[in-house]
Parts: C-alpha cells; sequence; structure tokens
C-alpha cells in the first residue's frame, strides 16, 4: 500500500498546490509518500526547497491509474477532478483526501517557516512562480529603479533576471525561495500561499491580485489580510507602503493540523500490512 500526493504545477499554473502537497508529503514521511506532479521541474524544487524526498511527473490526475495500484491512498490539490472523478477515486483508493475538501484550511509547514528574529530584508515583492504572459515582466518595464528586492518566480523566462535588475535594486534566485520569505519582514506577493507562509514566520505580507487568478476570499476577509489591486508596479508600490506604515491585525491564523489525516493512513497502513502477512 502506498502513499501518493498529486499536485497541479507547470508554467501556467505556478507551485501553490505543490507547496501545499510537500506539507502533507513532510506529515507523512514516515510512509514514504510519492509526490506526483504534472511538471518535473514543480517536484525537483519541491525535492531541492521543502523536503520531498520522492517524485515522478504524472501530466493529468487521470493518468494516475497506471502508476496507482487498487488499495493505495491518496491525497490531491488540483481543480481537475470533478465529482464522477472523485466517486471512482473513492473506489479506487483506500483513502482519499482533497485538499481544499478534506483538508481544508491554511497548509503551511511550521517547520521549515519558521521566525526569525532579526529578518534581515525590509521590503521583498514576489509576483509569482509563474508569468507566462509576462504580465509582471512588463509591469516592470514601464517602472523606474525600485528600493525593494525582487524574488524570482521558478517558471519565470531565462534571461528576464536581466531586465528585472535594471528596475529593482537586488534580484533573488528563486532557488532562495525559503529563505527570502523568512527572511523578508515586508512582503508583497500576488501568491495566497507565499502570504500564508509569511505569516508563518511572523512577517508582514501584503496580497496583490493577479487579473488571471482567481483567491481564496472568505480566507482572506476572515485573516483581515491586507490587499491591493492595480495593473500599475509604481501605484502597486506605493500602496503597500502605506499599508505596512499602518499594517492590520492579523486574525484567524491557524494552520491546519494534520494529525488526525496522519493516524487515519497510519491505522489503515497497519491493518493491510497485518491482513497480507496472513
Amino acid at each position: 500500500m502506498q502513499v501518493y500526493l498529486y499536485a497541479k504545477s507547470g508554467h501556467t499554473v505556478g507551485l501553490e498546490a505543490t507547496k501545499r502537497c510537500a506539507v502533507v508529503a513532510n506529515a507523512l514521511k514516515e510512509f514514504e509518500p510519492i509526490l506526483c506532479t504534472s511538471d518535473f521541474r514543480a517536484g525537483a524544487f519541491a525535492k531541492d526547497n521543502l523536503g520531498v524526498k520522492k517524485y515522478v511527473n504524472i501530466d493529468v490526475v487521470r493518468n494516475l491509474h497506471n502508476m496507482m495500484h487498487r488499495g493505495d491512498i491518496l491525497v490531491y490539490d488540483t481543480p481537475e477532478v470533478n465529482e464522477n472523478m472523485k466517486e471512482e477515486m473513492k473506489e479506487f483508493c483506500s483513502l482519499l483526501y482533497g485538499i481544499g475538501e478534506e483538508l481544508d484550511g491554511i497548509i503551511v509547514d511550521e517547520s521549515i517557516y519558521t521566525k526569525i528574529s532579526n529578518p534581515n530584508l525590509e521590503k521583498t515583492i514576489f509576483f509569482g512562480d509563474d508569468d507566462y504572459n509576462n504580465f509582471f515582466l512588463e509591469m516592470a518595464k514601464n517602472s523606474e529603479k525600485l528600493e525593494i528586492n525582487l524574488l524570482m518566480g521558478h517558471y519565470f523566462f531565462l534571461g528576464n533576471e536581466k531586465i528585472f535588475a535594471n528596475h529593482f535594486s537586488n534580484v533573488i534566485d528563486e532557488e532562495e525561495y525559503v529563505q527570502t520569505i523568512q527572511n523578508s519582514k515586508y512582503l508583497l506577493t500576488a501568491s495566497l500561499q507565499t502570504a500564508l507562509e509569511s505569516l508563518s514566520c511572523g512577517n508582514k505580507p501584503v496580497l496583490f491580485k493577479r487579473d488571471d487568478k482567481t483567491y481564496d476570499e472568505e480566507l482572506i476577509n476572515k485573516l483581515n489580510l491586507p490587499v491591493i489591486e492595480s495593473s500599475n508596479l509604481k501605484e502597486l508600490i506605493n500602496q503597500f507602503e502605506t499599508i505596512i506604515q499602518n499594517y492590520p491585525t492579523i486574525n484567524n491564523f491557524e494552520i491546519l493540523n494534520l494529525d488526525k489525516m496522519v493516524l487515519e493512513i497510519k491505522e489503515k497502513i497497519e491493518l493491510f500490512k497485518k491482513l497480507t502477512q496472513i
């Protein structure tokens, strides 16, 4: 009986689902889970930066049955699954967990995103891991040089960092993602998952909404997370500066406890082992 995790990922999707699945994978590490991502580079990022041990590439969630055996356990984070698919997956798997469904809440690895007493980066901007249509690049091209750190996205096009260097005081490689989130006292980001990781570190993120993304408005409102909407980079930075001067109180920041899920999986695997030893 094997534990699998599937995360929708890619150059037009980003890594938010991969980051959440990596948290769950680490919680289940005693069972040697396998992370399946729809882009091989996403799995490599999770292994290099987020503690994941095993990963493979599966292009779409429907192809998991080519790898899995009946009775295996699956955790998934993808919009690909409809109700009919979910019923089929429930029938195939001995346990099934959907992130945002059975696992609903803030999913951040507190052992990775720990509090730093003296963050050494005052202000950082992180657009996201994907910018396939170069929205952010175009925003930056129309801006003067800004006194703020830029954390590069995982799927930014090769060579873009040279352009960004003309518009930001410091450009940080995406391989330093975790350290940068930990060490940025104030973070301007279009990724809600990254904002949650920043909060876990005790830092103060501001979310700016991308036109090409959807957001969990209920969670944003529940947290009282400050939000900006603008397509002009200079205007975004100005609003960011205003907000951090009087940063609001964050409410209800509670990371989802995965202990119940871990126990359920442990009991299922132990029962399977007993039955197969008879």
